[in-house]
């Protein structure tokens, strides 16, 4: 893929269907030409224009028009949000992130963000330059489901200046890693950076201080990338253990951008473009006149293209084929849709791997066999058997609750004394015997990616927190 490409900006999609236009214009300002274009899963070379003139690309990403302002053009210091003149109540200096390397933690905005059409209010922040924008904290935060201004090795507790701050003021939230090195690196310089975004869906990377070339960023240690990512995960049950779930994490869109063009004081501007999700309205829905081919699913009563974070619960109920030659007034001459998919997918387990595979043989793949026993996501386990349901039984409560408190009890004075005593026979017994992967919940690496696991956060830290397990 790479055969053909230029020293210049390049981008690249799974999404077919983009426009490809290139268009100059002269400005009024002198010494200045700007070149703006609509890409298409192409690439385009872009040499240096002579009198250091500068230009602004554009790029369409299906999802997404990205900006890409140099270090020369004035929209580059318009879009950075100076933190340190904000209100300092809105301002949140994350002590762990400062301080460690390799964790992330979760914050709740203030606002819904769309994110590819989805509205998100919780997002992870990752000390290696990202955001996490999934649902479900899985193993590889890296791989996918990312708002990324500069993913690399990152290691905010080398120094005592780096922090990782987050601001908030209910129409912006901001992310920025100040004075952070990279890992091995670190006689090149400290990075600042950040990451905005704003309750319209605009997203704004601004590059404050790179002092290295980002091609000369090592991935072998941690992923080196700076874009957008989104992907749809498949929950099927697993093989190996009947009552657990397999979840499969498909990604089926990204944007990257050209680590060339990330700079000092460089900038860059992703502004959303009309998704199927918007539409509320099955003729609003099939009368979008959208790159995407958008159908209207009557039982979910939801516009989609099928490739969405909701494609499972769309290919459960039968959308896909609910919309082939249907049209609105086929849906209102029906009364109701009483029939719903059994809770385990188990009669399309075998279509969703297929299609899915099939139509995604070039994406990135990454399965996750952690157990989820139970699952309580996706409404999986909104159907339940009505045999569970009774009248309370308050002796047995009591009894249930009262065992509770003694179990719970007896365990603390165990820990207490195996904690004052670590060489009697009981605290021996107990460290033997222990599964290698108990104290930190970590999983085996996987090469070329930083794996993940939840753990409990410390301290008067709220969110949760994600410790990510050393390459």
């Amino acid at each position: 893929h790479d055969e053909g490409r230029g020293p210049g900006w390049a981008a690249k999609g799974t999404t077919q269907g983009w426009n490809q236009r290139v268009r100059e214009r002269q400005v009024s300002e002198p010494n200045r030409t700007q070149l703006s274009q609509d890409l298409g899963g192409g690439t385009l070379a872009i040499d240096t224009l002579p009198d250091n003139r500068t230009r602004v690309v554009e790029d369409n990403h299906s999802y997404y028009v990205s900006r890409v302002y140099g270090p020369s053009e004035p929209r580059s210091r318009e879009l950075w949000v100076n933190v340190g003149e904000a209100n300092q109540n809105q301002v949140k200096v994350h002590r762990i992130l400062s301080n460690t390397h390799r964790q992330a933690s979760r914050v709740v905005l203030s606002f819904d963000f769309p994110f590819y059409g989805h509205p998100l209010r919780q997002i992870t922040i990752a000390t290696g330059g990202f955001i996490f924008m999934g649902d479900v904290i899985h193993r590889m935060l890296t791989a996918t489901q990312y708002v990324a201004p500069l993913m690399a090795n990152f290691n905010p507790g080398y120094s005592d200046n780096s922090t990782v701050s987050y601001f908030d003021n209910g129409t912006v939230f901001v992310v920025q890693w100040d004075h952070v090195y990279l890992q091995g690196r670190e006689d090149r310089g400290s990075f600042t950076f950040q990451a905005a975004l704003h309750r319209d869906g605009r997203i704004v990377f601004g590059y404050k201080e790179i002092p290295m070339s980002v091609l000369e960023i090592s991935s072998s240690q941690h992923p080196v990338k700076a874009g957008l990512s989104d992907a749809f995960m498949i929950v099927n049950p697993s093989l190996d253990v009947p009552e657990s779930r397999r979840r499969t994490i498909f990604e089926y869109h990204r944007v990257e951008l050209d680590s060339s063009k990330i700079t000092s004081t460089s900038a860059v501007e992703f502004t959303p473009l009309p998704t199927c999700l918007q539409h509320r309205s099955c003729d609003t829905c099939m009368s979008s006149d959208l790159t995407f081919n958008c159908s209207w699913c009557h039982v979910l009563q939801r516009c989609s293209s099928g490739f969405d974070r909701y494609r499972q619960e769309w290919l459960a109920y039968g959308c896909a084929q609910e919309a082939e030659g249907s049209t609105c007034e086929d849906f209102q001459d029906e009364d109701h849709y009483s029939a719903s998919p059994d809770s385990s997918f188990g009669p399309l387990d075998g279509d969703l791997t297929t299609t899915s595979s099939s139509l995604f043989i070039d994406s990135l793949t990454t399965e996750d066999d952690t157990k989820l026993n139970p699952y309580a996501g996706d409404g999986l386990q909104d159907n339940l058997s009505p045999k569970t349901k009774g009248p309370p039984v308050h002796l047995g409560t009591i009894v249930g609750i009262v065992l509770a408190v003694l179990l719970v009890a007896a365990i603390i004075l165990a820990g207490i004394y195996i904690n004052g005593h670590p060489n009697s026979n009981a605290a021996l017994f107990f460290i033997e015997r222990r599964p290698h992967h108990w104290p930190a919940m970590k999983f085996r690496n996987h090469p070329n990616h930083s794996t993940y696991t939840e753990v409990e956060p410390s301290g008067h830290e709220k969110e949760g927190f994600v410790e990510a397990e050393q390459c």
